[in-house]
């Protein structure tokens, strides 16, 4: 008992402490354009290999543009989770008090990170609530092509391990008409059509809520590149503390 109590003391004195309570993640998914099981399983396997994921994962809303996921119905859906994963594609849905069911849970403190057409959701809708949560506004991308992606926050914690140059596979490269005043550039890539610089990986600041966000994902091939899943995986570590 004694020898019991002396070890137990001598870790105290150490500072070890128990395992991190795993992270509880929520993917929501689903829409038009993409293929969402592949796109889920390469996210809550692939994040493993960074910590310890408790994923549950919802695909509603249809297959179309103008689907609304019935999750949201709940006020208090996003409780039980850590960060939450918007994978969604429904450009044409404009149902303000929908959106703003989203966005309420985010305004009072729910980490999130947001995926390619995540950007393009609710795009036809005339409030301004979601893209202020994203961080960019988007309506529009240019072809599909392989872009080269110029890190330009070497030190951010959810570019730790990223190239200091990477090319995509083949993807989307989204125009953003406007950076939203709290919104901070990670990387970069260039419009082959205009030359425009166009930011693709950033973080924003939503009403003191943690979000990261990338425009690249709209590939299968980029979904199956390890560079793209780690660069998730340490967005979803950053916005959930965890960094």
């Amino acid at each position: 008992m004694k020898l019991r109590l002396l070890v137990f003391s001598l870790l105290l004195i150490a500072g070890v402490t128990a395992a991190p309570a795993p992270i509880r993640a929520l993917l929501i998914t689903g829409g038009c354009c993409h293929d969402y099981d592949l796109q889920a399983k390469a996210l809550t396997e692939g994040s493993q290999k960074f910590g310890h994921f408790t994923w549950t994962v919802v695909n509603e809303g249809g297959k179309g543009t103008r689907g609304q996921i019935p999750l949201y119905d709940n006020p208090d859906w996003a409780k039980p989770y850590d960060v939450i994963v918007h994978n969604e594609c429904f450009a044409d849905t404009t149902d303000v008090a929908y959106i703003r069911k989203i966005t309420a849970a985010h305004k009072a403190g729910k980490p999130a990170i947001v995926i390619h057409c995540a950007m393009h959701s609710y795009r036809a809708a005339t409030v301004d609530d979601w893209r202020e949560f994203l961080g960019v506004t988007s309506r529009r991308h240019d072809h599909q092509s392989k872009y080269p992606v110029k890190a330009v926050a070497t030190q951010h914690p959810a570019l730790r391990g990223f190239p200091a140059v990477w090319t995509s596979p083949m993807d989307e490269l989204y125009i953003l008409e406007k950076l939203w005043p709290k919104t901070t550039s990670l990387a970069t890539s260039v419009s082959e059509k205009d030359q425009s610089v166009q930011t693709v990986i950033w973080t924003n600041d939503y009403h003191g809520t943690r979000i990261f966000g990338t425009t690249f994902g709209h590939s299968n091939d980029t979904w199956k590149d390890p560079v793209f899943i780690t660069l998730l995986s340490r967005g979803l570590l950053w916005a959930a503390g965890r960094e």
